[in-house]
């Protein structure tokens, strides 16, 4: 890997991490995304896309909540990718090294808000002295400046050095360690997929579950299509459930108000 391509890489990894708007929290974060992109930088988006899915489905549950950050989406994406391909690692294997890095990242994440509230108090002084014109610098330039510092520093010298010891390490453990890696690698999608499904396997929503799982297996329809058939699904639904509620009022004896559909104004 040369010195650009690690610079990229770190780059990657800052956007994917430095919530700009609509790129990064929920584009660029994503392992799918980012690892798409290292693969371009990497000169093999296709092989990128394939690691970074994989790696995806670990965290198709990933929820975080009150500033907490479980893993570093971004940086599992981005080297996990970048040593899947560097040392010609299969997506399941690189899946097992990748998701103990998206667990280390998360120093990053803790170091950038412990540190970012600096930038807050800047801004209270700025306030309290009226130069309302310097907000800008202490919300968005300088923790900015901050975050690109933390994250492309490591990602880099991660990227760029960690390629030659991550071979180094796959001619170490050939033979049963990497078949253990592999199988590891192989069951951690299902782990994310399970996590899903507990949001899932609730209430009124368990049925359609049930349904798609029957589609899928019995017609053998292909994703667009199950996608369709959810979406109209999805559609009647809501527009069944709409109706029982509108109609709720009536039943038990309560005058539709103007905004309802089933309001009569003769019969007032």
């Amino acid at each position: 890997m040369s010195v650009a391509q690690a610079l990229l890489c770190g780059i990657i990894y800052w956007v994917g991490e430095a919530d700009l708007p609509f790129v990064s929290l929920w584009v660029i974060q994503r392992p799918l995304v980012c690892g798409f992109l290292t693969g371009c930088v990497l000169g093999n988006p296709v092989m990128g896309a394939v690691v970074g899915g994989t790696i995806n489905l670990v965290y198709l549950g990933f929820i975080s909540a009150g500033g907490s950050m479980p893993a570093d989406l971004p940086l599992a994406g981005v080297l996990g990718t970048a040593f899947a391909i560097t040392g010609g690692l299969d997506p399941q294997t690189a899946l097992a090294i990748a998701v103990p890095i998206g667990l280390l990242g998360t120093v990053v994440w803790y170091l950038r808000m412990t540190f970012d509230s600096v930038f807050v108090h800047m801004g209270d002084k700025w306030v309290a002295e009226g130069k309302f014109n310097n907000l800008y610098l202490s919300n968005v330039i300088f923790p900015q400046i901050y975050a690109a510092i933390i994250c492309v520093v490591p990602c880099f010298l991660a990227a760029y050095f960690g390629a030659n010891y991550i071979q180094s390490f796959i001619e170490l453990c050939a033979g049963k360690p990497m078949q253990i890696f592999s199988i590891i690698g192989g069951m951690m999608p299902a782990l994310g997929i399970a996590i899903t499904l507990q949001y899932i396997f609730k209430g009124e929503a368990r049925i359609f579950l049930f349904l798609g799982f029957m589609i899928s297996t019995c017609f053998g329809l292909p994703l667009i299509q199950q996608g369709i058939l959810g979406l109209i699904a999805a559609l009647i639904y809501v527009q069944v459930t709409d109706r029982r509620g509108a109609l709720a009022p009536a039943a038990a004896g309560v005058a539709a108000a103007p905004g309802d559909p089933d309001y009569d104004p003769d019969e007032d």
